[in-house]
């Protein structure tokens, strides 16, 4: 079965990693089909095991090979197609859209955080069929009150975020 794996924190605040060298240590970890899409930490590769093994597995290898603690969230075709589809918003070129990504339960967390910061114009958010989207003018993704959380090291095993983009290059990696 096809996954993607979406890492926590990659290539921000000093946790650099190559590409490359996380496929190497999810191929050495029994994945196949290793690929990756951008340099964001969206892994996209073929396994028989179930998601919560690849998890555990995963996050595993990444702590271990690259000295730090991994987070991750993998997900089948199906539910990132989910993300893709599911997104709320109209296209619009002044905005960033964000699904985010992670354990279940995760979008009330989002939700009561979203409801709770002051927001900037034309800033929203919602959720359809459980997966957080975010709305943001571009500029403002960090310096938004709500943006700020994304960071938050209380949150950090909870979620990662996407840009709506990436998750059409990521089904179209996984089609291929």
């Amino acid at each position: 079965m096809k996954y993607c794996a979406f890492l926590r924190g990659v290539n921000v605040k000093g946790t650099n990693m190559k590409m490359a060298d996380v496929c190497q240590v999810f191929k050495e970890a029994g994945m196949q089909d290793v690929g990756s899409v951008l340099a964001s930490g969206n892994i996209v590769f073929s396994s028989d095991k179930n998601i919560a093994d690849l998890k555990k597995i995963l996050e595993k290898a990444m702590s271990d090979h690259f000295s730090y603690e991994a987070f991750l969230f993998v997900k089948s075709h199906d539910d990132t197609e989910a993300f893709w589809s599911g997104n709320p918003f109209e296209k619009n070129e002044d905005l960033h859209t964000y699904a985010f990504v992670g354990a279940d339960g995760v979008e009330n967390i989002l939700v009561e955080e979203f409801e709770k910061a002051s927001k900037t114009e034309h800033e929203k958010a919602t959720v359809v069929n459980g997966i957080f989207y975010w709305q943001v003018p571009k500029g403002n993704t960090l310096d938004s009150s709500f943006g700020k959380i994304l960071g938050r090291k209380n949150l950090k095993d909870q979620f990662t975020s996407r840009n709506i983009n990436t998750f059409e290059k990521v089904l179209k990696k996984m089609s291929s």
